[in-house]
């Protein structure tokens, strides 16, 4: 790796957390030379402009939650154990290395939604490779007999994405813990009655 791509990550790294505790539009050039200690010359000798930083910080931080899933699935054995992962996961994310400001996905949809079309695009994208990956677990649950043949593993795998974001925003916007334990719980339920 040379120098500008080892800068290029640090600048990423130190600014990933800026871009989603304050969103795209509240994380100035300032917030970044802050964060980085790089003067404005040296993030955009790396960068084109503010929108390449922003979707490299999206990219990080969907990285670090996917790798935080993706371990701990590895260490289970049924597709129903690794679905309950996001159960788990979701339930204690103060116990793991979850970004700074919490879901990527969800607050980069709810700023960029009607404002920047390339953030609202990676976070699209971000939530069909998610459902994939759910509904992939599901289908591979039904044909192991794990769950029932019945299931329709897209609206399962949307109604477990809707009911876990929506779980961290109403968790965020009150304070409550025990309102994200509830709703965790009927995640839990869902699955367990596959």
């Amino acid at each position: 790796m040379n120098k500008a791509e080892k800068t290029r990550q640090f600048i990423v790294k130190m600014t990933a957390p800026v871009f989603n505790e304050k969103g795209y539009t509240g994380t100035s050039l300032n917030d970044m030379t802050n964060a980085t200690g790089l003067t404005k010359g040296s993030i955009y000798g790396n960068f084109a402009n503010k929108d390449e930083v922003a979707l490299a910080c999206f990219d990080f931080n969907l990285k670090k939650v996917g790798t935080i899933i993706r371990q701990e699935m590895d260490k289970k054995d049924t597709c129903r154990d690794k679905l309950l992962v996001y159960v788990h996961v979701y339930q204690n994310f103060l116990k793991h290395p979850f970004p700074a400001g919490g879901c990527p996905i969800l607050n980069t949809a709810i700023e960029a939604d009607d404002t920047h079309p390339l953030l609202k695009q990676k976070a699209a994208d971000a939530v069909i490779a998610w459902k994939g990956l759910i509904a992939g677990l599901i289908e591979k649950g039904i044909a192991a007999g794990e769950f029932s043949e019945d299931v329709n593993s897209e609206q399962v795998a949307l109604t477990m994405i809707a009911t876990i974001e929506g779980c961290i925003m109403i968790a965020k916007l009150t304070g409550k813990i025990n309102y994200r334990n509830s709703i965790m719980q009927s995640v839990e339920k869902m699955i367990n009655e596959l």
